[in-house]
């Protein structure tokens, strides 16, 4: 159990180094360069530097350490210690590759695939319940004691700091940060979540036999019965929840289609599945 443990924090950590290492070359392939102040400490570096030309690894680094020791008291001792490593980690990344040759200069560019690369870090950090210092930090604090989503917090602290950045830059770059913070924010959620990655299937029927042989050879897929009532016919039905893949949805809609045409079928996004035959094994603890 000790041993599961350790692989478990050092898989954390390296979720922590991974992501945190995106975040850096976001900001200084596309954030920097494109001239957006997309929230959090790497917009107000990205002010500074603007006005004054300060360091941006050295202004993130110096900024964040008050706002570590607020985690601390928050969050609990475990995700400070992560959010020491990711606090240290993005400065570190965005000084080793400040002269990187790479860089996107085109704000609606910068803002896309930045947003992109920042919200695929953040979420990756966020995984390994670590931050990255910052108003990251101050976002998870948020989603803590208010139970929104990660990216919505995110959204939330960010905007902020992007709306005072309009003193500097124009009106038309501040709308690109709002669309890179925007982007970011739905790319964390996709990370933590694996949106739509699979579909929940809802089928309301009188022919319960017929649908779940169909289900079961069909996909070979496990199922849910629930006793239900029509509201129109007041009759006895079963509503069968079915959990797929993406193929095998659209396997299952042709055999319904073909076979039951009548009956009622709902198709919904399921943003994370646990259990067996998704993050466990199908036969995980059977004697086979």
């Amino acid at each position: 159990m000790k041993r599961i443990k350790q692989n478990k924090a050092t898989i954390e950590y390296l979720y922590i180094i991974l992501g945190a290492t995106l975040v850096g070359l976001a900001y200084n392939i596309f954030f920097l360069p494109a001239r957006l102040a997309a929230g959090g400490m790497s917009g107000v570096s990205t002010i500074l530097f603007e006005i004054y030309a300060f360091s941006p690894a050295l202004v993130q680094l110096v900024i964040n350490i008050p706002i570590f020791f607020i985690g601390w008291m928050a969050l609990g001792r475990d995700f400070s210690f992560k959010t020491l490593l990711g606090t240290f980690w993005v400065p570190f990344v965005i000084f080793l590759s400040a002269d990187i040759p790479i860089e996107i200069t085109n704000p609606f560019l910068g803002a896309l695939y930045g947003g992109i690369i920042l919200g695929v870090g953040l979420g990756i950090v966020y995984k390994g319940n670590g931050s990255t210092g910052g108003t990251a930090a101050i976002a998870q604090i948020v989603k803590k004691f208010t139970g929104i989503s990660s990216g919505y917090s995110q959204f939330i602290v960010d905007g902020l700091v992007v709306i005072a950045s309009i003193i500097v830059f124009s009106l038309e770059l501040t709308l690109f940060a709002l669309l890179a913070i925007y982007i970011s924010g739905k790319a964390i959620d996709f990370v933590q979540l694996r949106t739509a990655a699979t579909k929940l299937i809802l089928i309301i029927t009188d022919e319960e036999e017929k649908i779940q042989n169909l289900i079961h050879e069909g996909i070979d897929r496990g199922l849910t019965k629930v006793r239900s009532v029509g509201g129109y016919s007041n009759l006895d039905k079963t509503m069968i929840l079915c959990v797929t893949e993406q193929q095998e949805a659209v396997h299952l809609k042709k055999l319904l289609q073909k076979e039951a045409p009548t009956t009622f079928v709902i198709f919904i996004n399921a943003s994370e599945i646990l259990g067996r035959g998704f993050t466990l094994d199908r036969y995980y603890g059977q004697k086979l």
